[in-house]
């Protein structure tokens, strides 16, 4: 009976001893503090899979943009292939809305996004950002008839109540409802929601709205193409910065992208919109 005892506690010792191991090793390969942030190494994750997942939409000339070949091209490819090129690993580009791209980002669908998008307080509560690369404005763009002018408070009040047409999910969504972090003072406008800017363009040269608000760059853009149809009014309605957006937590990959980003501000960024504006 000892002997039966001795051995039945001996394997019993080593159960609890193998099961102790086993926790302590799950714990190790989970990567997880004690708030539920992940620990585990973004940049290791990328490098271990050899590519890294842009999530973008690609109707946002100049910074994102469909070429003749069906690729996506833009300023923010190219800082995001430098990025990848930086990280030794290939870069994969996921075209989609540009209203999901955060929960996405959240979910774990891509690495990082860049949409030209901005840094809004909203935004940061679900996600993180790198440092801004390009600073821009929301604008107004009209038909080339139109006759709107003024300040900003003359403009918003004039646009109150009209057929504003947005790109779904951008500042310029949020300032035509009139969002208060905006510092919009738009009243009841009927907001028409596309999911490019180049479409919210197309209704209005045909009449079903009265203006579109949109980011400059992607404004100048869209009105370069539509020569003697679309006017951009001289005022500025916001001014913002545009940065890439990353899984919060993740600060190893945060900052090979900051590295990039600061090789690529000020002229270098300046260069690549100029370059392509004219595609």
């Amino acid at each position: 009976m000892k002997k039966k005892f001795a051995l039945a506690l001996a394997a019993f010792m080593m159960m609890g001893t193998l099961a102790a191991c086993g926790s302590t090793n799950t714990n190790e390969n989970a990567g997880s503090a004690a708030d539920g942030t992940s620990t585990t190494s973004a940049v290791d994750a990328i490098k271990e899979k050899g590519e890294i997942v842009m999530l973008t939409n690609a109707a946002f000339p100049p910074f994102e943009y469909l070429a003749d070949d069906g690729s996506v091209q833009g300023v923010d490819v190219e800082i995001a292939q430098a990025v990848a090129d930086k990280l030794g690993v290939e870069l994969k580009i996921v075209d989609m809305d540009f209203d999901p791209i955060v929960n996405s980002l959240k979910a774990g669908k891509g690495d990082f996004a860049a949409a030209g998008m901005t840094i809004t307080e909203e935004r940061l509560k679900q996600v993180d950002f790198s440092d801004e690369y390009v600073t821009s404005s929301q604008v107004v763009v009209v038909r080339a008839d139109s006759k709107l002018e003024g300040d900003k408070a003359a403009i918003d009040a004039a646009l109150s109540g009209k057929n504003i047409a947005v790109q779904t999910g951008t500042t310029g969504d949020w300032y035509a409802a009139g969002e208060e972090e905006t510092g919009s003072t738009i009243k009841d406008a009927n907001v028409l929601q596309y999911k490019s800017a180049t479409e919210a363009a197309l209704y209005l040269i045909n009449g079903k709205a009265d203006a579109v608000i949109i980011d400059q760059k992607p404004a100048e853009a869209i009105v370069a193409t539509n020569e003697g149809k679309l006017k951009i009014l001289d005022t500025k309605l916001t001014d913002e910065e545009y940065a890439f957006a990353i899984q919060k937590g993740q600060d190893d990959l945060k900052a090979v992208i900051n590295e990039v980003i600061a090789e690529y501000k000020g002229d270098k960024v300046d260069e690549l919109i100029t370059k392509h504006m004219g595609a």
